[in-house]
Parts: C-alpha cells; structure tokens; sequence
C-alpha cells in the first residue's frame, strides 16, 4: 500500500509556533521533487512537543496541503493507548490516508502489550496502520514474531523498522510476506533494505535531498541497481551529518543554510553546538545544497 520515499516532515516554527505557510511549501517542494509520501507529527516533526491541539492542526494542514496528490501518513503514537487511540481517530476523520503509530515509550510493554495496543486501536478505528519500531527511543524492540502476529490484522499493513539490524528486518518480511509494507526507519539503511526486498523508507534525508532519495528508489524499482549505488553513496556523508546531534536538531539546522525555515527547535532540543553546526554546513556545501 505504501512504497517509495516518503518524507518524515519536519514541524517549522516561527518564535515559537507552528509555522503553517512554510509548512505549505515544505510540502509543495516535496511533491514537485517526487517525494511518494508526506509523515507529519513523527519523531522529526517533534510530535512530542506538540500540544494536542498543534498536532491535529499540522496533520490537517498536510492533509489539504498533499490534496491527495502523495499519501499523508499522521504520526499518531503515544506511550497511552487511549490517547494513541483519540490521535489515530482524528487522523482517519481529518481524511489522513493512513496513521503511524510508534511503539509505546517509557513504560516498556511486553510483547503481548504491544499487541493488545496496535490491535486495539486498528479494530477501533479503520484506517492502515504501521507501527513503528524504534527501540533506540522506546526502551522496547518490537519482535519479528510480534509484527507477524499484527500483519494477520487486516488494516496493519505494514512497519515502519528501525531497529538497526538488517538480520530483524529480513525476519519480518520473511514472517510477514510480501504483501507487508517493510518500510525502513533509517535512511542508511534504505537501499540494503530494497534488495532484501523492503518498499521503501520514511526518511529524514528527504527534508533536504528529496530528489536523491525518490531518485534511488527509482532507479532500484526500475532495475538501475548501478544508479541506486551511486545514489546511495552520495548520501551517505549528508546522512552521516544529519544524525550528528539528535534528530531533529541537524535536519532544522540544514534547512535554515537553505533558506526554507527558522532554526526553530523546542525544548529540551536545543541548537547544535557551533563545531557540529560547522561540519554539518561544510557537508551541505561539499553536497552543493548551499553556496
């Protein structure tokens, strides 16, 4: 159901609130760039400091932004399965043609707590669901065995994976099948991900690179798996820079050097420190994505 590059949108504020016109041209720049798909309210769009209100007002805005041209998947996770719930059911109702639903963080559920939460929320409100597995910020790592128990739900129907190992990946589709959306939750991993036969990837890169990542699935679905590499290769520095300090203060920080937002990140993320943001500017300019 969904494939592709599709972009984990990045929040703009401007002195301090949500930025709704740059938000507009962050997304019309991403479909004139063949991004597949627009994520707001994740973990780059800074979900976590959103007051309920901000989150569904971005998810809307993103909604009639897209005007259905790419898919608009809405973060909609929370670490409370009624809250998750109320997100998840404003996203469908605000016409969202799917939800991502992070595993809950903090108080580390087990695996028959993982799928009690996801398959609450899928049989309460009818939308396609992916749950995302990021252990690295949960404290949980969702098993292969636990996905392949949810994929059985008809309206899961895919996984946004970042647990850091390909071996966990290759389980999951071989478990899950071929109809299951593997989605990667890491930019590096991406093209290692397509050739064990993965869909795509919700990234971070594209915020700055959407051309270059469209552009290696592209090259990979059309069988180009040379133009893929170099593809990949090329982004491997500006992947490198954009995790130097937590996500996403280096992705806010490149877009400002490219004149398209505010350095604007909202506590407890703070501005890089001036040597990272030294680095992270001399990666962008090597890349040619300033002058």
């Amino acid at each position: 159901m969904f494939r592709g590059a599709i972009v984990a949108i990045v929040t703009p504020f401007k002195d301090g609130q949500v930025d709704a016109e740059t938000f507009r041209e962050l997304i019309e720049s991403q479909i004139a760039n063949g991004t597949d798909g627009i994520v707001p309210c994740g973990t780059t769009g800074e979900s976590s400091t959103l007051s309920h209100e901000e989150h569904d007002k971005v998810i809307e805005i993103a909604i009639h932004a897209a005007g259905k041209r790419v898919p608009v998947i809405a973060g909609t996770g929370s670490n409370s399965t009624e809250e998750a719930l109320r997100l998840t059911r404003h996203a469908y109702e605000a016409g969202a043609d799917g939800a991502l639903i992070v595993c809950p963080y903090y108080n580390r559920p087990t695996q028959e707590g993982l799928y009690q939460h996801y398959k609450k929320i899928a049989e309460s409100v009818p939308i396609p669901i992916i749950p995302y597995n990021i252990p690295g910020r949960t404290g949980v790592n969702m098993m292969p065995e636990t996905i392949a128990k949810l994929s059985k739900i008809s309206n899961i129907v895919g996984i946004k994976e970042a647990s850091g190992s390909l071996k966990q990946m290759q389980d999951v589709i071989s478990l899950c099948g071929g109809a299951f959306d593997v989605l990667s939750g890491d930019d590096f991993f991406t093209l290692p991900l397509l050739l064990i036969g993965g869909k795509g990837v919700i990234s971070v890169i594209s915020n700055v690179a959407p051309a270059d990542m469209a552009g290696m699935i592209d090259a990979f679905e059309a069988g180009d798996i040379n133009r893929a590499r170099q593809l990949h290769d090329k982004m491997v520095p500006l992947i490198d820079a954009l995790f130097i300090e937590t996500n996403p203060v280096p992705v806010k920080a490149a877009l400002s050097m490219m004149g398209k937002i505010d350095y604007d990140v909202r506590l407890p993320l703070y501005k890089m420190s001036d040597s990272n943001y030294e680095k992270l500017k001399k990666v962008l300019s090597d890349y040619g994505l300033i002058s």
